[in-house]
């Protein structure tokens, strides 16, 4: 069995003003300049990257509320942190490959190497139809990305760059300049096609929050298949989860309480998109939709010391990167930073002894 990994501690940047659907005001508005304190903030307290995602509508707030571009709050991001890695989401049907190239070669440049993608073949129609973007069948999707990441590669490697492909063609593209670090390619899905095409093209492995044993299970299952395909083992597995750290356990479902009270409305208008559209492995019904991305499941809930411990059975079975979310995002961040992370150290030191 592989030695469990340093846990990596990450964050998703807050483009939508929060993570919950049920609290209209989460004290974490839509500038940049909040989120740039928070990845100060975040650089201080030993975190590690954030993950800046990428969606043209807000579906956490509702249709209607702001979300900022995720790509320009990298580059924004590339300016004003030093040592995050800066993983950027990026779907295939909203961006042309090419032009995507060369976005990353400059936002690589200006960050020194610390710009990394994660590479999502989308899920909801409604924001593809608003914003232009192609959304053909499921498995076409997966399909499309798997040549729109080989041209990418191919630009940030060859020059001249030749392609000819079913979606994608060049008979000689210049890039320069290159990238000085090659970015780490992040992929998510659960379903079949999915995990076949990231198992062929992507670096690291991300999934939505489960339970330690839906998590054991994943991990083994995409080791299997990466090593069947003959290829390198994937860098890192990462997990995305929903943080509370209370003084006792009461106070902390307390909160769970305040904020998986459904109420429905606008802001669990993309509910049905993602449970059809994603081809999800867990179901996930409307109470758990009231925070993002499955983030309750992984249950990092609890006391200092409980979440610690939790943390590291995690990474026992494979988790080596924890993508959170707070809120209020920034005084929670920092609650964990200085409450969570160092209990973790200090439990791995134990561990590998």
């Amino acid at each position: 069995m592989t030695s469990p990994q340093r846990v990596r501690f990450g964050y998703w940047t807050p483009i939508f003003g929060g993570w919950l659907r049920n609290v209209d005001d989460e004290h974490t508005p839509v500038s940049f300049a909040h989120i740039a304190e928070i990845a100060r903030a975040a650089e201080e307290g030993g975190f590690d990257l954030t993950l800046i995602p990428e969606l043209n509508l807000n579906d956490i707030k509702g249709v209607e509320a702001p979300s900022l571009d995720a790509w320009a709050v990298t580059a924004g991001l590339a300016a004003v942190t030093s040592k995050l890695e800066l993983l950027a989401a990026v779907r295939p049907g909203f961006h042309n490959p090419f032009h995507t190239a060369k976005q990353a070669a400059t936002i690589d440049e200006i960050s020194g190497g610390r710009f990394t993608l994660n590479v999502v073949s989308a899920w909801w129609a409604e924001e593809a139809k608003q914003y232009d973007g192609l959304f053909s069948a499921h498995d076409d999707r997966y399909a499309r990305t798997i040549e729109w990441v080989e041209v990418l590669r191919g630009l940030w490697t060859q020059t001249p760059f030749a392609y000819e492909g079913e979606y994608y063609r060049t008979e000689g593209t210049y890039l320069e300049p290159k990238p000085r670090v090659i970015p780490r390619l992040y992929a998510g899905g659960e379903s079949e096609a999915g995990r076949t095409a990231i198992t062929r093209f992507a670096d690291a492995y991300l999934t939505h929050g489960g339970t330690l044993d839906e998590l054991e299970v994943k991990v083994a299952d995409m080791r299997r298949r990466r090593a069947e395909a003959g290829a390198e083992p994937f860098e890192a597995f990462g997990m995305a989860a929903y943080a509370i750290v209370r003084d006792t356990e009461e106070e902390a479902q307390a909160e769970i309480d305040r904020i998986t009270d459904v109420r429905g409305g606008a802001a669990y208008g993309s509910y049905q998109d993602f449970v059809s559209k994603s081809k999800l492995d867990t179901p996930v019904d409307l109470k758990e939709y009231s925070v993002s991305n499955r983030g309750l499941r992984p249950n990092l809930v609890g006391t200092p010391d409980q979440v610690a411990e939790r943390i590291v059975a995690f990474a026992n079975v494979g988790v080596s990167t924890l993508l959170l979310q707070f809120s209020p995002h920034l005084p929670e961040l920092q609650r964990f930073a200085a409450e969570v992370i160092p209990r973790v150290r200090r439990l791995e030191a134990l561990r590998d002894a």
